[in-house]
Formats: structure tokens, C-alpha cells, sequence
């Protein structure tokens, strides 16, 4: 089973069908049991939430965890969801099989000792709010040079789409601030599970040196530079597809349930339809039995 942390931008319905995510969930799906959530402030969960922390991206996952029936998995994260994997796979190594960490990082970018980078942050928000969700303004265009720096004007449109799809500018500010001020470094040296770190080598989002530092400090584990300047990989990214890590075929059930949050009063809203991805067409719209899963997250 591989259960994928959120990040920033989820849609646990949208991304079937967005032409960024949907490819590399299909191809996920027809090999696992994924297992997705959406985290705290975007997607299905609630919008409007008090804490929008690191510990609280902890606390969601928490939650997913507390209520999967299998002792062990395999975590995927993307992104700031890495540092969310990492945190997890120290406090709980009997349960993680092997982590996956694309594009991840140990330290946002307030954490990183640099005045640039922190002004870097500053400017990135300034930019967030101004253009959120609208492909015509310059502001979008500046944002998805950084995102997707060989983006078409279509592949600009799709980060609008989600952008608009997923949060607000307010909510999405939040979520990026606290992202920005992660830091993880010193659990690196704890990690039991074994690790693949896959980076774009020319990511305009995450330098590779956090890559690389993350690669360095985790006990054995293995670095794979990836020949992208985009953050997100993209579809019919070749370079990515030999870096997935095998497994069994997934098999297929369907659950319900609510279930109470291990941190207290918010509560997980489950609504699994969980399958192979099989008969999922090369237009991006899902197959008839529904995406591998759908979870998410609620709090009061």
C-alpha cells in the first residue's frame, strides 16, 4: 500500500481529472493501494481552519493513519508533504515500509539561514495573492514560471483550474507561510525506513541542494536527479517513470467511516471508492470504478 501526504494544492476529486495530477495517480493506482488525503485548508477538508501549522499537517496525517488496517505502508511525499513523511517515519518506523520524497525539502524557506530566501518567501506571497486562480494576470504568469518554467499557456491554465478548484488566496497564503517555515533537519539521521529522494535538478521551487541534503543525511539512502526544471512533474515526463518504486498489483474494497482524529476533536471524513485504476483513458478522466481513494480531513 502506498499512502501519499498531502501537499500543497490538493483536490482529492479534481486531481483525477487535472491534466497535472491525474497522469501520475493512474499510474500509481494501476500498481498500488493509494491511499490520498486532503490536508488541512484545501480540497474537500474545511477551508476555514484555526491552525494551519506543521504540526498540524502532522495531526492530519494522524489521522489517515490511525485508521488504515494494515501494519505497515509505504509513504509518498511530494513537495512539503516530504517533511510530513519524514516526521511520521521517525515517530513511527514499525509502521513505515519505505518512504518516496519527490521534490521535498528539510528546511522552508525561512529556515535556510539566507536573507534571499526569506525575501524570496515575501515576494512569493505577494505574488499568491494577487493573481490566484486567474490565467490572464501577469502575476499567474510569474508564479507558474516558477512552478513550471516550460509550461505552455494550456499547462498555465491548469494551475489557474486547481488554484481555483482548491482554496482561496487567503487560505493557500496560510498553508505557504507555514510551509516556509519547516524544518526537519534534525530527524533526518532518525529515519529507519528506506528512502528514495527523487529531485528536479533544475526545480525553480526547491533547489536541489535541499534534495541533496535530505539524500545525505538519511541513512542509505538513494539520490535520483531527474532531468526537469518543473516542480511538478509533468505529463509524459519519461525521466520520472523508471524512478517509481515497484510493488504488488492493488487490490480492490470499498469502506466507510468517521473516525475521531488521535489529536482530539477533529474528525476524518472518509469516502474510499478503492480500485485499480483499469479502463482510465489517455484523456485523464478516471475509470468507471473511481479514483484509488478518496479521504479527507474536517475540523471544526
Amino acid at each position: 500500500m502506498l499512502l501519499k501526504t498531502a501537499n500543497w494544492l490538493n483536490h482529492l476529486e479534481y486531481d483525477w481529472v487535472s491534466p497535472l495530477w491525474a497522469p501520475t495517480f493512474r499510474r500509481l493506482a494501476a500498481s498500488f493501494r493509494l491511499i490520498r488525503y486532503d490536508g488541512r485548508g484545501n480540497g474537500l477538508s474545511d477551508r476555514e481552519v484555526a491552525d494551519i501549522s506543521f504540526s498540524g499537517f502532522e495531526s492530519d496525517l494522524d489521522a489517515v493513519t490511525a485508521s488504515i488496517d494494515l501494519p505497515r505502508f509505504s509513504l509518498l511525499g511530494i513537495s512539503q508533504g516530504a517533511a510530513t513523511a519524514i516526521a511520521y517515519a521517525v515517530r513511527h518506523p514499525g509502521r513505515v515500509e519505505r518512504l518516496i520524497l519527490y521534490g521535498g525539502y528539510a528546511q522552508g524557506r525561512n529556515r535556510r539561514g539566507s536573507p534571499e530566501e526569506a525575501a524570496a518567501s515575501q515576494a512569493f506571497l505577494t505574488i499568491l495573492r494577487q493573481g490566484w486562480g486567474d490565467e490572464h494576470s501577469a502575476f499567474m504568469r510569474a508564479f507558474s514560471s516558477i512552478y513550471l518554467p516550460s509550461g505552455s499557456s494550456e499547462q498555465i491554465g491548469w494551475i489557474a483550474e486547481l488554484q481555483r478548484r482548491t482554496t482561496t488566496a487567503d487560505a493557500a497564503a496560510r498553508i505557504r507561510g507555514a510551509c516556509d517555515d519547516i524544518d526537519v533537519t534534525a530527524l533526518l539521521a532518525k529515519v529507519k525506513a528506506p528512502t528514495l529522494v527523487l529531485h528536479a535538478r533544475r526545480d525553480n521551487v526547491v533547489p536541489l541542494d535541499q534534495g541533496r541534503l535530505i539524500a545525505s543525511r538519511i541513512p542509505n539512502a538513494r539520490f535520483v536527479s531527474l532531468e526537469s526544471e518543473n516542480h511538478v512533474p509533468l505529463p509524459g515526463g519519461r525521466p520520472g517513470r523508471r524512478c517509481w518504486p515497484r510493488s504488488r498489483p492493488s487490490w480492490r474494497w470499498a469502506e466507510k467511516r468517521n473516525l475521531a482524529s488521535p489529536d482530539g476533536p477533529h474528525v476524518v471524513r472518509w469516502d474510499w471508492a478503492v480500485a485499480p485504476f483499469k479502463g482510465a483513458g489517455d484523456d485523464g478522466a478516471p475509470s468507471p470504478d473511481g479514483p484509488a481513494v478518496r479521504a479527507g480531513v474536517r475540523h471544526p
